[in-house]
């Protein structure tokens, strides 16, 4: 399709080596993200009805992988297309390693916030939660693996994957560089094989593997991180094209049929259960979150690709009314781990309060009200002290890998 067909951009994106604003649509949509992670991270509240997970297979968490990818390839590819691999790859590996911190940092404040609050509410049932149980009853084998990765609390298990990513990242951008269609090829083998062989990394001291598996993910992660190589290029890695656009809406349709359309899903759901019976790998005929399952991986990159050809999106993520969003998504790490943390606190007030109802309401307004507080001081201490962020320009800057977040499912999908 030509670019000036009217309904689908182009592409939207700078012209090679030229020096351009950041998209608002990345900010805006990291920043929707945490919102909706933060929502779903409570359950019971009267607003995870509303989130993405309601409107089909995908959610936050593979936004935030796409996002995150598309994120690295803008910031990362020019230091690594160009110097030594030492000085490109050093500043991503510093970053994981941040991620790494704030990880540990989490997930030693769940620890204290459910145990706090188990003494605090005479609640010993809050000690089997989000996988807690094995930290009390087997401290001697579990804490150890807390820093080894090996044992992750439900809610506070997204980072990992993210340092695992990020130390593979300069290698994957050298190759993306260069040869774009080799890294997706390998990417799609790979995420192939992880399902059809179970490939995983471990844990313990619990069976089985890590709940997102950065065998499967990476390939959500990969297709955002070319997309981010061809914007720094002046291009798009996957090109405008109204059929595909077209066929693209067409499945995000037929979802919202499978979902909510009586006898569409149970039909569909049967078809896959006999494919599965003939031999076709789980991981195509199934939803399963771990490994990114077919349905969940089109849902996701369906979404990404309609939003990215429609110019209304873009404006509308440039919109005064979508700023606050816009900041979100500027201090995403820091915003995130606010989030969890309020969000872990929320589950141990309303898991033992007598009457959780009308504190649920509460969720959303306190929940904003923690994240956007702290996107505003993170905002003014950016600019020097300089005020706040209402008035103020933003300033254009590269985006930084993983500042953010993670993970809701589906309905029928065990929560991360």
């Amino acid at each position: 399709m030509r670019p000036s067909e009217p309904g689908l951009e182009a592409g939207g994106v700078p012209v090679a080596g030229a020096r351009s604003a950041r998209d608002p649509r990345i900010d805006a949509f990291r920043g929707a993200a945490l919102v909706t992670i933060f929502i779903d991270h409570v359950p019971g509240n009267p607003y995870e009805h509303l989130t993405l997970r309601n409107w089909g297979f995908s959610d936050a968490a593979e936004a935030f992988f796409l996002m995150s990818g598309i994120a690295a390839g803008l910031a990362y590819s020019k230091g690594m297309g160009s110097g030594t691999f030492l000085n490109g790859a050093l500043p991503v590996w510093r970053r994981s390693w941040t991620l790494y911190l704030v990880h540990l940092f989490l997930t030693f404040w769940a620890i204290a916030i459910f145990a706090g609050g188990a003494a605090l509410f005479d609640t010993p049932g809050l000690l089997e939660k989000i996988n807690l149980a094995k930290v009390f009853d087997m401290p001697e084998q579990t804490l150890p693996a807390l820093p080894l990765l090996l044992h992750q609390l439900g809610y506070v298990n997204i980072l990992p994957v993210y340092c695992v990513l990020l130390l593979s990242a300069p290698f994957l951008i050298r190759v993306g560089i260069s040869w774009p269609k080799v890294l997706a090829g390998a990417s799609v083998l790979l995420w192939f094989a992880a399902g059809l062989w179970r490939l995983n990394l471990p844990n313990h001291p619990n069976p089985g593997g890590w709940f997102f598996n950065p065998f499967s993910w990476q390939i959500i992660f990969v297709m955002g991180l070319l997309t981010g190589i061809g914007i720094r290029k002046g291009e798009r890695f996957v090109p405008v094209s109204r059929g595909l656009f077209w066929a693209a809406v067409g499945f995000l349709v037929l979802v919202l049929a499978w979902r909510y359309v009586p006898g569409v899903g149970a039909f569909l759901n049967h078809q896959m259960a006999r494919l599965g019976a003939a031999g076709v790998p789980f991981h195509i005929v199934s939803h399963d979150k771990t490994f990114v399952a077919v349905p969940r991986l089109l849902h996701a990159l369906s979404l990404a690709y309609v939003l990215s050809c429609l110019p209304v999106v873009r404006r509308a993520a440039a919109h005064d009314l979508a700023s606050p969003f816009r900041l979100l998504g500027r201090h995403g790490l820091l915003v995130f781990a606010a989030g969890t943390l309020a969000s872990l606190a929320f589950q141990v007030v309303l898991s033992s309060a007598v009457n959780p109802a009308p504190l649920s309401w509460m969720v959303l307004p306190l929940g904003a009200f923690v994240m956007l507080g702290v996107a505003l001081l993170a905002e003014k201490r950016r600019k020097g002290g300089g005020g706040s962020s209402g008035g103020a320009k933003e300033r254009p800057r590269e985006p930084r890998m993983a500042e953010l977040g993670p993970a809701p499912a589906v309905a029928s999908v065990p929560r991360s």
